[in-house]
């Protein structure tokens, strides 16, 4: 397993959302040996590639200074973020990284969250210029702490081990207003999704990528409307994302089901 250790700095780009520019002193991070840990298994599709996961650790025993609006001072607890590469298994689809409970050393650093997904590595498939966007990404929460993301709205809390099988469509949105542009999106339900699994040993995600195209027209100037171009070649004028369960109906009769 390849880790990352990353010096907390103000304002690191990755953590932006959670970390302000509140100051922290790196801390020594050594997970004792033969500690629990939580392994994540990330079942990678065809064409896709795994995120490399980001992991957060926290620790009350070293708190640091933080400023409200009204400029008062409060303390949380510490934070230590690290990147974890999850290693393929043999020459299959399963790519693991296995996540230390305990991240020890003097402040005792302990398992807050973690951050992972699948995202198309390659966009050539998809026509010249599509560069890949957002989409395909979990995050799974082991105490209260709010996630870098600062999104638990909606977490859905989880008893034991963590099975995940959400589905995507590959949403190719061109935009034209202030330079034209193809964007690569993995169109679900939801952009990012949000478990709170406290006691979970094992995470398993699985993610169904439906092989139906969808595409957004941008509007060409400001204020104009948007055009869906759905896999079974309907148009739509609309401001909103693709329909999902259109996609959904498109994808069972194209399947024959």
């Amino acid at each position: 397993m390849k880790i990352r250790i990353i010096g907390v700095v103000c304002c690191h780009l990755a953590m932006l959302s959670l970390m302000g520019c509140a100051e922290n002193k790196v801390q020594e991070f050594s997970p004792p040996p033969g500690g629990e840990q939580v392994t994540v298994t990330v079942k990678v599709p065809p064409d896709l590639a795994a995120d490399t996961m980001r992991v957060m650790y926290r620790s009350q025993k070293c708190p640091i200074k933080r400023s409200g609006a009204d400029w008062t001072s409060y303390e949380e607890d510490g934070y230590y973020p690290i990147e974890v590469v999850p290693q393929r298994q043999g020459q299959s689809d399963l790519y693991v990284a296995k996540l230390d409970r305990n991240g020890g050393g003097a402040c005792q650093w302990s398992l807050s969250n973690v951050t992972f997904g699948v995202h198309y590595e390659n966009t050539a498939q998809f026509g010249r210029g599509v560069k890949y966007g957002y989409g395909g990404r979990i995050i799974v929460i082991f105490d209260s702490n709010l996630p870098q993301e600062r999104d638990m709205y909606g977490a859905k809390d989880i008893n034991g081990d963590v099975q995940i099988s959400n589905e995507y469509y590959p949403w190719i949105f061109e935009s034209f207003i202030l330079g034209h542009k193809k964007t690569l999106i993995l169109l679900s339900e939801k952009n990012v999704y949000t478990y709170k699994a406290k006691s979970a040993r094992e995470i398993y995600f699985s993610p169904k990528i439906h092989k139906e195209v969808v595409r957004t027209l941008g509007a060409k100037v400001s204020g104009g409307i948007s055009e869906i171009i759905y896999p079974d070649g309907t148009r739509e004028a609309s401001r909103d994302e693709p329909d999902l369960g259109r996609l959904s109906e498109i994808s069972r009769k194209s399947s024959g089901n």
